[in-house]
C-alpha cells in the first residue's frame, strides 16, 4: 500500500479534478503490475496496473490507495475491470468519498466473491486527497493560505517592499504548493502592488493552476501580467458591464458575488469553486484578504515561511483579523509540520473550527 501511495503522488500536479490514485497488483508475493492516474479522462490506476500484469492479474491481490470506482464517469468502472481480470482480493486504503461510489465499489467486489477490505494506511491516503474529500463532503475546496514573513510576523515593510523576505529554497517550495493546487488566489491590493503572474515556475508541470483575483471594485488593469495567457477568474462585488466585457476580451471570466455589505461573498465564492470541481486552493495575498478568509471560516490550513529576521511593528502584518476583545475570539491552530528550508523555517498548521 505504501508503494500504491507513492505511485499516486505522481499525479500530484495533474490528476485534478480527479483524486490521486495508485495501484499495485501482487501475486504470490511478487509485484506483477503497477499504475497511477495521471489526468482526468485517461485510464485510472487500476487499468494501468492490469494492462501491465496481463494474465498474471488472475488470482492477484490489488492494493489501491482509493476504493475502486463503481460508476461510469469519464471512464468505465474500475471495479468491473478488476472482476473481469480475475483479481482475487482487493485492499483499499480508504473509501471513496464520492457519493456515486462511497462503498459501492467494494460492495460490488464482495458480491462477486472477491475479498475486499479497506483502512490500510487510510490517514496517508486521506492527506494525499484532502482537497477531493473536502469537495465531495463539504461541496467546497480545501483552502490553504501561504505567507512568507519575518520572525516577528511581518510580510512587508510599511511601504510595501517585500522582495525577498525568504530565500530561494522557500520560494521554490511555495511553487510546489502552487503546482499541486487547482487554483491560486490573490487580492487586488497585492496584485496592484506586485503585478504578479501567479503561475508555476521552476517546478516541472504540464498544468498551470487557474488564477483567481478577489477584486471588490473591479480595479484589475487590462495591462496586468496575470491576464497573459488567459486562465483567470475574477470575483467582484461591482456592477461594471463594460469592464467585464473588456476583461473577457483579455480571456478573464468575471463573476459578481457581492454580499449585503458590498464586499465579495467569500463563502459563496468557495461554493462556486467547489461546483467547478476545484479540490485545492492556494491563497497568496496580503493581510486583508488573508484576514477576510479567516473571518469567513473558509481557511483550512496555513502554509508559513519564517525568515530569521525582524522587521518591526510598523511593517505589515500577516492577517487582518480586526481587534479581538476576548481570547475566546482567537483562532486556534493545530501544528502539522515543522522543518527548515534553506535558512528559513517552514510551518504548516490546520485551523481548528471554532466550537
Amino acid at each position: 500500500m505504501a508503494r500504491a501511495l507513492e505511485l499516486a503522488e505522481r499525479g500530484l500536479f495533474t490528476a485534478t479534478p480527479n483524486p490521486r490514485v495508485g495501484c499495485v497488483l501482487v501475486r504470490e508475493g511478487t509485484t506483477v503490475g503497477e499504475g497511477w492516474h495521471a489526468r482526468a479522462g485517461e485510464p485510472h490506476a487500476e487499468l494501468h496496473a492490469l494492462r501491465q500484469a496481463r494474465d498474471r492479474a488472475r488470482g492477484a491481490t490489488a492494493y489501491v490507495s482509493l476504493e475502486p470506482c463503481s460508476h461510469h464517469g469519464r471512464t468505465p468502472p474500475c471495479a468491473d475491470a478488476l472482476l473481469e481480470a480475475g483479481v482475487q482480493r482487493v485492499v483499499a486504503a480508504m473509501q471513496d468519498p464520492n457519493p456515486l461510489v462511497a462503498g459501492a465499489g467494494m460492495a460490488r467486489l464482495r458480491a462477486a466473491g472477491v475479498e475486499a477490505q479497506s483502512g490500510l494506511l487510510a490517514d496517508a491516503a486521506y492527506e494525499l486527497n484532502i482537497g477531493f474529500v473536502s469537495r465531495m463532503q463539504r461541496a467546497r475546496p480545501w483552502v490553504r493560505v501561504k505567507t512568507a514573513a519575518s520572525l516577528d510576523g511581518r510580510t512587508a515593510l510599511a511601504n510595501g517592499t517585500s522582495q525577498w523576505i525568504t530565500g530561494a529554497p522557500a520560494r521554490l517550495d511555495g511553487h510546489r504548493w502552487r503546482a499541486r493546487s487547482c487554483a491560486v488566489m490573490t487580492g487586488i491590493g497585492t496584485l496592484l502592488h506586485d503585478d504578479s503572474r501567479l503561475n508555476v515556475r521552476d517546478v516541472e508541470t504540464s498544468r498551470q493552476p487557474l488564477r483567481i483575483v478577489v477584486d471588490r471594485h473591479l480595479e484589475l488593469p487590462l495591462t496586468a501580467r496575470i491576464l497573459e495567457g488567459g486562465g483567470v477568474l475574477v470575483f467582484t462585488a461591482a456592477q461594471q458591464p463594460e469592464k467585464v466585457r473588456e476583461l473577457a476580451a483579455r480571456g478573464a471570466e468575471v463573476l459578481t458575488m457581492g454580499d449585503p455589505h458590498g464586499k465579495v461573498d467569500l463563502v459563496a465564492a468557495m461554493r462556486e469553486l467547489g461546483r467547478r470541481e476545484m479540490n485545492e486552493i492556494l491563497v497568496e495575498s496580503g493581510n486583508r484578504l488573508n484576514g477576510a478568509l479567516l473571518r469567513a471560516g473558509v481557511v483550512d490550513e496555513l502554509i508559513l515561511y519564517f525568515a530569521l529576521q525582524l522587521l518591526g511593528d510598523r511593517a505589515r502584518g500577516m492577517y487582518d483579523l480586526g481587534e479581538l476583545t476576548t481570547l475566546d475570539e482567537r483562532l486556534d491552530l493545530e501544528l502539522r509540520e515543522v522543518r527548515s528550508i534553506g535558512t528559513d523555517l517552514h510551518l504548516r498548521a490546520r485551523v481548528r473550527p471554532r466550537g
